[in-house]
């Protein structure tokens, strides 16, 4: 989890495919492993996507600088994996970042689910956690964490939970929309190569919310998957509760740089009254493809108590 973490263009190197099953998805992970943010495999390349070409997005890749995500067998309702380590041996120490030590985010690949939970590690190097997956698909589990001694990373694999799938199809761009009661409101847009400011404001029967409550050591956490890749980006806001500036609503700011045109979901988690809602937005960076972003337009659709789509929830 970065302050402000750039997104680039995708390169990808050797693929891996996993087997095991576990809870109540089967790993069927494409995703490409690399050592290096240098990997120059031949496929799509970033400079293809508007990007640099000697860097990666966070989660494309479920194996970097030697550390790789396994998934293992759990029981069902469970969601169970390990991350193994440059010796090959699961890791069991990791750095305190935003109050834990792991953050698992999954989110299905038509984007229409999204979950931040909060693993337990068992002292074989086992993280465990109620399943976050909801409902029928394919979805991305990410997993953002730093080993301790080592540089922060964020590592991805491919789930899939057999059933009926609907696809849903991407929300149109919009700059409001509802929680459980709540109206979050955003200000500004990301651009392609620079930093951007996007301002977040929370309001509640018409009435700003002013006394945010902190969760995870902020007043709001932001995450960006770009459409197609499920490129990752994990910002946090400008400042910090405690230093002195900042306020507890009803503006939350970030910053954020991506460097490739497109469509990306954002997903906003604030906490109030002692329950943590998630806010989520379709926003286009620069001049989209035609077609990049599907769905009616309009403002976005009000969420229901569980967030209107499966998969919402933290814990």
């Amino acid at each position: 989890m970065r302050t402000v973490t750039k997104l680039a263009g995708f390169a990808v190197g050797l693929t891996a495919v996993f087997g095991a099953t576990y809870g109540v998805g089967r790993v069927v992970d494409p995703a490409p492993v690399a050592e290096s943010r240098h990997d120059t495999a031949a496929t799509p390349t970033a400079a293809e996507h508007g990007g640099a070409a000697d860097q990666l997005p966070g989660g494309l890749l479920v194996s970097e600088n030697g550390y790789t995500l396994e998934p293992v067998d759990a029981p069902a309702g469970e969601f169970a994996f390990r991350i193994a380590g440059p010796d090959g041996r699961p890791v069991t120490r990791y750095e305190v970042a935003h109050d834990k030590q792991m953050h698992l985010i999954v989110a299905r690949r038509d984007l229409s689910g999204f979950r931040h939970v909060h693993p337990e590690l068992a002292p074989d190097g086992t993280w465990r956690v109620d399943t976050p997956l909801a409902g029928p698909g394919q979805w991305r589990a990410f997993a953002d964490f730093t080993p301790t001694g080592g540089e922060p990373l964020t590592l991805g694999v491919d789930v899939t939970v057999p059933g009926e799938l609907t696809e849903r199809p991407l929300p149109a761009p919009a700059t409001s929309t509802t929680v459980d009661g709540y109206t979050v409101t955003l200000t500004g847009a990301p651009q392609p190569g620079r930093t951007s400011s996007l301002t977040l404001s929370i309001s509640r029967d018409g009435q700003p919310v002013t006394d945010l409550e902190p969760y995870l050591g902020a007043y709001g956490h932001l995450v960006a998957l770009r459409r197609g890749d499920l490129a990752y980006l994990h910002v946090h806001p400008d400042g910090t509760p405690g230093d002195g500036r900042t306020q507890p609503g009803p503006a939350v700011t970030f910053l954020a740089e991506v460097p490739s045109a497109g469509s990306y979901r954002l997903y906003l988690d604030f906490k109030h009254g002692g329950q943590v809602r998630t806010a989520e937005f379709t926003v286009v960076a620069g001049a989209a493809a035609a077609g990049d972003v599907s769905g009616p337009s309009g403002p976005a659709p009000t969420a229901t108590a569980d967030h209107g789509t499966p998969g919402h929830g933290h814990n």
